[in-house]
């Protein structure tokens, strides 16, 4: 389109200023391109690999080799920690318009729960089997430094997230999926990663006072949880099967399931400490009495979820990132799994355990050579491909 100017006289030749080359230049920042589209849900893949060093810690069988495993594992989801917020720091730095577009985003902007539970896990792999490497006291401080931030950020994003959904976003009933819940499940996240901290503060109020936080927070995420999943089970019953690249995240609703039975499981290892009797030995008896219905729920989903995505990989379903939910949530129900045999003493869920614990590991390694591939390829920071143009009216 031609501007004013141009327009003016058919001969017109606009006269073009050029910049003075030395010091009257003024330099101009680099766009750095390749982190125009680098979202929020790339903080899926720290989850996922945190996860694995998690759950590995807590493994009710002797394998040798797997606790410098865990190590490794830890470290590397720490340096991706360390990157990816690097990255989405340049992110809204030079593509500011972008990100509040995400923000504005119903399909993206759940993802910011991302976040608070990479910041969650990380934190509490440092306590984990961090503490080896650079010894109690530094992990002590770094879990409660990320513990903070990241139980902060999740509790904005419980908040905010739903608020844009109400009164920016433009939502259909057809397009309720599991990533709702991301945002929602970050305080569960801080209900099962906070009592690892509870030891550590002084006897008294401090320590009960975080417990009865925890178990606030769990509240927070369960309620929430559970006014959402009829949403997303009434979806896919009217609406059918999700779209191939989006069936993985069903998966992410065994994240809420698993990560509330390992939270109340690892809120009874602190509760004596904590808190006076009778209440202790009520919250032992409630992570079993809650713990065991609850894994079993999960399974179920688990089932439906697996028939779905064999069902999609029959059709050809691609590598996306949403691949990365094979493993956080999986990972919960293995934590929640060895939280029940603990306080159970059944070899059921060490078995349990085991199979899930496989079975994320499976995961892990797909997701994360794929997703090297994607990058090394370019693929998964290229702009989305542009929707398919509607054919002409007849």
């Amino acid at each position: 389109m031609a501007t004013v100017a141009e327009t003016r006289h058919p001969h017109h030749v606009p006269h073009r200023h050029h910049p003075l080359p030395g010091p009257f230049t003024t330099p101009q920042p680099r766009r750095l391109p390749a982190l125009r589209h680098l979202g929020p849900n790339w903080y899926a893949a720290v989850m996922g690999t945190a996860i694995v060093a998690n759950a590995g810690a807590s493994f009710p069988y002797g394998v040798p080799g797997l606790r410098t495993a865990c190590q490794v594992v830890w470290a590397l989801s720490a340096v991706a920690l360390v990157v990816v917020l690097v990255a989405r720091a340049g992110h809204w730095l030079y593509h500011r318009d972008q990100a509040r577009a995400h923000l504005l985003d119903p399909a993206v902007a759940p993802f910011y729960g991302c976040l608070a539970m990479a910041l969650l896990a990380v934190g509490a792999g440092t306590l984990l089997v961090g503490k080896d490497l650079v010894g109690e006291g530094v992990a002590v401080a770094v879990d409660a430094v990320l513990f903070t931030a990241g139980t902060a950020v999740g509790l904005v994003a419980a908040v905010a997230v739903p608020y844009l959904m109400v009164v920016r976003h433009r939502v259909e009933p057809g397009q309720a999926g599991p990533v709702w819940l991301l945002p929602l499940v970050a305080p569960m996240v801080s209900a099962a990663v906070g009592p690892l901290l509870v030891p550590h503060l002084p006897a008294g109020q401090a320590r009960e006072g975080m417990l009865l936080a925890c178990y606030a927070m769990f509240g927070i995420s369960l309620l929430a949880t559970l006014m959402l999943l009829p949403l997303i089970v009434g979806r896919l019953i009217v609406a059918g099967p999700l779209p191939l690249a989006l069936t993985p995240t069903l998966f992410l609703v065994l994240g809420p399931m698993g990560q509330s039975v390992t939270a109340v499981n690892q809120l009874a290892d602190q509760a004596a400490g904590a808190v006076q009797a009778p209440y202790a030995g009520g919250l032992a008896a409630f992570a079993v009495v809650y713990g065991v219905p609850v894994i079993g729920f999960a399974l179920l989903w688990l089932a439906l979820a697996l028939a779905m995505v064999v069902r999609a990989a029959r059709a050809g379903m691609p590598f996306a990132l949403t691949w990365w939910a094979f493993t956080f949530p999986v990972g919960t129900c293995v934590t929640g799994a060895e939280g029940l045999s603990r306080h159970t003493g059944l070899v059921a869920f060490q078995w349990l355990a085991a199979a899930l614990f496989a079975f994320l590991v499976a995961a892990w390694l797909t997701a994360a050579v794929r997703t090297v591939r994607g990058l090394a390829a370019g693929r998964l920071l290229a702009p989305p491909a542009p929707a398919p143009a509607a054919a002409p009216a007849r």
